[in-house]
């Protein structure tokens, strides 16, 4: 059994996945998809100037739409790759050793994206018991299924001698106030060693 944190839990796969789309089909299919586009793009054009009454030679149609088709592949094909983003890392050698905070990283996002609704939530046991709580159910009935291939609701008399008595009982009810940050803090550590 592997050991998995709530932080793989919420990366994302995006980056790891999108170089395979990118070979799917190989060359055939691009040249297929090519000529499909090709192909579409003469109708449309024959039926909109045969709508206004103009005629224009096949092959010279099917020729020029060709040719914008290639004139387009070999601009994206020399196209300078996209800037960097910015707020990106600053190269090792002008690192001063101090924390950009400006900077966009998945981290911040991470952290603010539970940040902020713990900090509304602080003060408020509706909005905790609706926002707050079902975040970490979620997370709960993930670390389940990965580990033990279940939730909550598809075995809940597993679920509940996983998760443990307190777990149980603050997922399951809602409290008549919102947890302080270290009852927080030990629902958290509880939640990690499912």
């Amino acid at each position: 059994m592997s050991s998995t944190s709530i932080d793989d839990l919420l990366s994302s796969e995006e980056e790891r996945t999108a170089p395979a789309e990118r070979s799917r089909g190989g060359r055939a299919g691009r040249v297929f998809r090519t000529l499909a586009g090709v192909v579409a793009v003469v109708v449309v054009l024959v039926a909109g100037l045969r709508v206004v009454g103009l005629r224009v030679s096949l092959p010279v149609l099917v020729a020029g739409v060709v040719a914008l088709f290639l004139v387009r592949r070999v601009v994206a094909a020399l196209a300078p790759p996209p800037p960097p983003r910015s707020g990106g890392r600053v190269p090792a050698a002008a690192d001063d050793g101090t924390w950009n905070w400006g900077a966009r990283d998945a981290l911040r996002a991470a952290i603010n994206g539970w940040e902020r609704p713990l900090d509304w939530a602080g003060r408020d046991r509706e909005r905790f018991a609706g926002r707050i709580l079902p975040r970490i159910g979620e997370l709960a009935d993930e670390r389940l299924r990965q580990r033990h291939g279940l939730t909550r609701e598809s075995d809940p008399e597993r679920a509940r001698a996983l998760l443990g008595d307190r777990l149980w009982a603050f997922l399951s009810t809602p409290s008549r106030r919102p947890p302080s940050p270290r009852d927080l803090a030990a629902i958290v550590a509880e939640l990690e060693k499912i």
